[in-house]
């Protein structure tokens, strides 16, 4: 009888985001501060800037490269920034690259969402759940650590779809799929109050509200705001 072959590197084998140089050099040059400032970035920091307080925690999570970081920085916030992010090559990015920002090396993790356990006074997670199986798991992960506000950007709509598509943008050679979900908004927000917290959306000021296509798909980019529910039990 042969014996089975295992291997440890399965995540970052599939990881699609461990196989675009495009993405990567894009990442440097953001956390370098060398390219415009993304208007989600800016939107989220400015949502952010309406419930944070100096000397509260920012934790950025699915942060790539960390380069919200200069959103905040640049607002003078005042907040201490922590990011993780499952891609080894981003995180090592920014600890290489921010840290001529002032951003401390170890503030930076590798580490999956759902792997992840602490807290933080605010947590922002943007782009990152309509790109995995479903956000069940790793949003209960960051409703529990949010002490104070969550604030998500995802696709949302009425009604949710799932793919699971082949992603055309990677490096030569590189034969790997993504999710491309779209979840339902009444299912989410009722999904997001079961945890104690009050959540209204925002409009994207990117898109204003209309598809957008990423990798030649459709997203529905739409902020959510939580504040957990502080009132007495």
């Amino acid at each position: 009888m042969s014996e089975p072959i295992i291997h440890e590197d399965g995540w970052s084998t599939h990881n699609i985001w461990e196989h675009s140089a495009t993405v990567r050099d894009l990442y440097r040059r953001r956390a370098r501060d060398e390219v415009e400032e993304m208007t989600c970035a800016a939107q989220a920091a400015e949502i952010l800037s309406n419930y944070a307080e100096p000397g509260q925690s920012l934790l950025d999570a699915g942060c790539g490269s960390g380069y919200l970081f200069h959103s905040v920085r640049k607002r003078a916030l005042g907040l201490e920034y922590f990011g993780i992010d499952a891609t080894s090559a981003f995180i090592d990015i920014g600890r290489r690259e921010l840290s001529a920002f002032g951003l401390p090396k170890h503030h930076l993790s590798t580490l999956r969402i759902e792997d992840f356990r602490g807290s933080a006074d605010h947590v922002l997670c943007l782009n990152v759940l309509s790109n995995i199986d479903n956000y069940h798991r790793p949003l209960e992960r960051l409703l529990k650590a949010a002490r104070k506000t969550l604030i998500l950007r995802e696709s949302i709509k009425d009604g949710a779809n799932y793919r699971y598509v082949r992603d055309n943008y990677l490096n030569p050679g590189i034969s790997l799929k993504v999710h491309v979900n779209a979840y339902d908004r009444t299912e989410l927000m009722d999904f997001i109050a079961n945890y104690g917290f009050a959540a209204q959306e925002i409009e994207d000021r990117r898109t204003g509200g209309s598809p957008e296509d990423v990798i030649g798909y459709p997203h529905w980019w739409t902020f959510i705001v939580a504040i957990r529910d502080s009132s007495p039990q």
